[in-house]
């Protein structure tokens, strides 16, 4: 996939989970399209590994379920960077 399409698709998976997930993230657009860019890779590992086994990064495509993995990778991100931040503050 290009980096257009990552951009895109980073754009689209980040803001969907943002307004999917509660609470307040903060980041502004650059952190959603990292998000988003991250859960596409969260979520097309995840795909390869449940249909074959094994571990490949990978990105979910440009296409419906790609963007559902897409977003439920981006939602894996933000559980996991609010874990990360919340620890660090106490």
């Amino acid at each position: 996939m290009n980096i257009i399409a990552w951009i895109v698709l980073g754009l689209i998976a980040g803001a969907i989970a943002k307004a999917i997930y509660p609470g307040h993230q903060g980041g502004g657009i650059l952190g959603t399209m990292v998000l988003g860019i991250i859960g596409a890779l969260i979520g097309g590992t995840l795909a390869v590994f449940f249909e074959t086994g094994t571990f490949a990064l990978t990105a979910a495509s440009l296409s419906i379920p790609g963007i559902a993995l897409a977003v439920l990778g981006a939602i894996i991100a933000i559980f996991i960077w609010q874990q990360i931040t919340r620890s660090s503050s106490l």
